[in-house]
């Protein structure tokens, strides 16, 4: 266990320490006073929403307004209509926080890694010095994003679009 820092927040979460909703973002979708925001924006039937448990600065899930579980099931104006949003997201985290990269994707399936039954984008902005001496010394990741900070950041850039 020396090689990793353990992140408490998100194990209460996956432990059950989460709002008592039937799916989350779907809550988010409601504005349910329960759920901890973290949208950025809403386009054309799909929010876009800081990770609350970011894997890097910057990084956002996009995911369609109604509820969704599987990529096959969007129709082909959602499928079309969040290709746009990812790359206006792309182009705005550019702007934003300037990265070198990024890894876009999807959870599909229980056994991938996906914590929540509703279909959902991760983009990851990439940079290049994300080796740092905790990586070098005890091989082991340390993420310094403040969650609402960059939600307060990227709704004004969201809105300037």
């Amino acid at each position: 266990m020396s090689d990793y820092l353990f992140n408490t927040d998100k194990l209460k979460y996956v432990k059950g320490d989460k709002p008592k909703v039937e799916c989350i973002l779907c809550a988010i979708r409601d504005r349910n006073p329960d759920v901890r925001s973290f949208e950025v924006a809403r386009r054309d039937g799909f929010i876009v929403s800081v990770n609350l448990y970011p894997f890097n600065p910057g990084h956002l899930m996009i995911f369609p307004e109604r509820h969704v579980e599987n990529l096959h099931d969007l129709t082909d104006r959602e499928a079309l209509g969040l290709h746009r949003l990812l790359a206006e997201t792309i182009t705005i985290l550019k702007e934003e926080f300037g990265p070198d990269g990024f890894n876009v994707g999807y959870n599909l399936g229980r056994h991938s890694g996906a914590s929540i039954p509703h279909l959902h984008a991760h983009v990851v902005p990439r940079y290049g010095n994300e080796v740092g001496f905790m990586d070098v010394l005890a091989g082991t990741r340390l993420v310094v994003a403040d969650p609402v900070e960059s939600r307060d950041r990227l709704r004004k850039r969201f809105a300037d679009k």
